[in-house]
């Protein structure tokens, strides 16, 4: 017998007690950037996602599409803005966001796990009033703040053996408006209403890096207690604020631990669930 495939065996009997242990359990993924634009990644977190339904864990997929977005607006001739981070979301934007978001990003990312041999159902937050919010602020036009998650649809298709894959826009409660809903954000209130094991944002980068310029500096956990220092010392700075803020959110509001994992890895989603290592920035409680 090869090294590999004794490898092999080491890495699956590695497996077991994380399987044991998330079986039955549900974990809420937010799933953007890098990973979702090349066809290598996408195809590697896809079934990374697929594996983890199929040993029984209730995976839940909530997606942005910022670079789609983007390039439709680009298309048709309109600038993208962003203000504070987030896109600036006039009527005409919104309407191309609720297109591109709920239309095709969604039922793409849903045939492609069904295709790879998942049973996933597509939702978006105005199904079911899944999603409902309020406008954020005038500066932002239609960027929503979600004031409730109704999680009954999502719940309903895990029960029913699906992968529930959700686009972020949210109905409106103060007009009769869709709004646009940071997919970070979604994800961490997602992850509360459902009582989730825990939250995993895949992101562009490695984690939570003490010298951004070094990986080898990754802070492999991180104690809620130890965050505002971190954000004094500028070791949380930029856009990964925004980030760690939904991650303590959720972990505050009841998500057993929360993750900032690099999609650009392939299988990050394994290594982090499935293996001794983990790979990315947990935080817990």
């Amino acid at each position: 017998m090869s090294f590999n495939e004794i490898d092999r065996a080491q890495v699956l009997a590695e497996a077991l007690p994380y399987i044991q242990k998330f079986t039955g359990k549900t974990i809420v993924v937010k799933y953007g950037g890098n990973a979702m634009v090349s066809d290598e990644l996408r195809h590697a977190v896809i079934s990374d996602i697929i594996l983890l339904s199929l040993v029984g864990i209730r995976v839940v997929v909530v997606h942005g599409g910022g670079p789609e977005i983007s390039e439709m607006l680009k298309k048709l001739g309109k600038e993208s803005k962003f203000v504070d981070g987030l896109r600036y979301t006039d009527e005409e934007t919104m309407d191309i966001v609720q297109q591109v978001l709920c239309g095709r990003v969604n039922k793409d990312l849903v045939a492609t796990l069904n295709r790879l041999g998942g049973r996933a159902l597509g939702l978006c937050g105005l199904d079911g009033a899944l999603l409902q919010a309020k406008k954020l602020d005038d500066k932002y036009g239609q960027v929503g703040d979600i004031t409730k998650v109704d999680a009954a649809p999502v719940i309903d298709a895990l029960n029913n053996g699906y992968i529930p894959v959700v686009a972020t826009v949210a109905q409106g409660v103060d007009a009769e408006v869709s709004y646009n809903i940071n997919a970070d954000t979604a994800a961490a209130k997602l992850a509360v209403a459902l009582e989730a094991e825990k939250l995993i944002l895949l992101t562009d980068v490695r984690g939570l890096l003490r010298d951004p310029k070094n990986e080898a500096t990754l802070i492999p956990e991180l104690q809620l207690s130890s965050v505002p220092a971190l954000v004094r010392e500028g070791v949380i700075s930029g856009g990964m604020i925004p980030k760690v803020e939904c991650c303590v959110e959720s972990v505050r509001s009841g998500v057993k631990s929360a993750v900032i994992l690099d999609g650009r890895v392939a299988h990050s989603l394994l290594m982090e669930l499935l293996t001794d290592a983990g790979i990315g920035t947990m935080l817990t409680n």
